[in-house]
């Protein structure tokens, strides 16, 4: 990703409020990314950032397949762009059906981030999502589909 783009640099900015707790602020900051976005791409990046600011889970849910959709999109042109972003994204949305009491569609989406997790390069992030897909993997493994 390109450290100059606007959209890019507002998200960082809010992962940054995010850190210090100033939740309006990195609110504030993901919205104007949103705003500020002229692909898909962008938009794909400031709704998965959206999504974590929301108070209620239907709400977050909405951001998450904002973004998978936006991410889809650029997939159809230009999958190298997004082939990293999936796992992190199919995550957000088991936990967001998972929220919701959907366990089949949580399960769904756990099983595709766990499918995307080489696409992912190495370091912490990696180890943060794919020790989070495990965990949800593990949640519902009750539910046979």
């Amino acid at each position: 990703m390109d450290p100059d783009n606007i959209v890019v640099r507002l998200c960082v900015q809010g992962v940054e409020a995010e850190a210090a707790y100033r939740h309006e602020e990195a609110r504030a900051l993901f919205e104007t990314a949103w705003r500020s976005s002229r692909d898909d791409l962008e938009a794909c990046i400031a709704a998965h950032y959206i999504a974590r600011q929301q108070p209620d889970p239907e709400t977050a849910l909405f951001w998450n397949q904002l973004a998978l959709a936006r991410a889809d999109s650029v997939a159809r042109k230009a999958p190298e762009r997004v082939r990293g972003f999936y796992a992190t994204l199919h995550l957000n949305l088991g936990m967001a059906h998972e929220k919701l009491g959907q366990i089949a569609h949580a399960r769904h989406h756990f099983v595709k981030a766990a499918a995307a997790l080489e696409d992912i390069t190495e370091g912490g992030h990696r180890v943060l999502v794919e020790y989070s897909v495990n965990r949800g993997l593990e949640r519902t493994a009750s539910y046979s589909s």
